[in-house]
């Protein structure tokens, strides 16, 4: 027993067994954030594939880089972005190389279902875009959750070969300790599989405190439901007679519709989040190939009627229409609908 030596992995594994953990509570803050960031994120991807797009509840865990590497499908895809304001660190969001064909063949004209395995430029450009978009409403969403606001950098999409830890940046393997958010990703009868998040331990730790200290993480209070007595509610059986001062009606509660000091209070949290406002004068969809084409001089036609009333969005959803018009020198909108 005394000639025995613990290895430096054993030892780094005790120095570190109280320290390398994600509290339940901090697990539950980082799957509201990939629900709700990257929610918006399949929302944009939906709309840039004219497909409809789901991205199922997350789960999440610990993982050190060398488990990702063999549990992990190879080769697969990967954007890498690095947070430059309001948040500080990088993560890194990973798909399988098929779940990629399909995004670039369907991105390039095609139905999806005969995806070109071998990815060229043009599909790795294309694939690198619909991350670009995911990537880009899910840090506009972290803006809104963490009253926060949030920038990135432009993403760096490659594909990853999955054979090494070498293969990850410094900023993502530097504590060999990751946090992984796994997504169910669907795309209407094409794709079905998993999609991936992982963020760096010290990072994910930050994300989920930044956001359990905002509040926003405590559940919603229960709703209580009143229901009938048993006896009330089953029919006689055949033969029996019910006595009829046994069936009484059902009482419900009277609904108080008064907001108590507490509730009016944390409405009030809410009056100070700062919301993204936009107008939408028209869009159109347009492939790669023409979008390339494109220069100087080049007209590009909307799919709205000049004269015809713009879109007001708040968060990117619609609320209103109304007229453009000119306040000085700037242009402004004025409400109709």
């Amino acid at each position: 027993m005394a000639n025995e030596m613990l290895s430096q992995e054993e030892i780094n594994a005790l120095l570190k067994e109280d320290e390398v953990e994600l509290s339940p509570l901090e697990r539950d803050a980082l799957g509201e954030i990939g629900n709700i960031a990257f929610g918006s994120g399949s929302t944009a991807l939906s709309l840039l594939l004219n497909r409809r797009v789901e991205l199922n509840t997350p789960t999440v865990e610990l993982s050190d880089i060398g488990e990702l590497v063999r549990k992990y499908p190879k080769p697969c895809i990967a954007a890498e972005v690095d947070y430059k304001s309001g948040l500080r660190g990088t993560n890194l969001l990973m798909i399988q190389m098929h779940d990629g064909a399909v995004i670039a063949d369907l991105m390039l004209g095609g139905d999806g279902t005969k995806p070109n395995k071998e990815l060229g430029e043009m599909e790795m450009s294309a694939i690198g875009e619909a991350m670009n978009q995911m990537i880009g409403k899910a840090s506009t969403s972290m803006s809104s959750l963490f009253n926060l606001r949030v920038e990135i950098a432009p993403p760096r999409t490659r594909v990853l070969e999955m054979n090494n830890i070498e293969e990850f940046s410094n900023q993502i393997a530097k504590d060999n300790l990751v946090a992984v958010i796994y997504f169910r990703l669907l795309i209407e009868n094409l794709v079905d599989s998993k999609l991936m998040l992982v963020i760096p331990y010290a990072f994910a730790r930050e994300m989920a405190n930044t956001l359990i200290d905002k509040g926003e993480t405590a559940p919603p209070e229960s709703k209580k439901v009143e229901t009938a007595q048993t006896s009330a509610r089953q029919p006689a059986a055949r033969g029996e007679t019910r006595d009829p001062d046994s069936v009484r009606p059902i009482q419900f509660n009277v609904l108080n519709s008064t907001v108590n000091h507490e509730q009016a209070g944390n409405l009030n949290l809410l009056l100070d989040v700062p919301l993204q406002i936009s107008v939408e004068l028209g869009s159109t969809r347009m492939r790669i190939k023409e979008i390339l084409d494109l220069g100087i001089g080049s007209v590009i036609e909307l799919d709205r009627l000049a004269g015809e009333q713009v879109d007001i969005l708040v968060n990117g959803k619609l609320i209103a229409k109304g007229e453009v018009v000119v306040i000085d020198e700037n242009f402004g909108v004025k409400i109709t609908v």
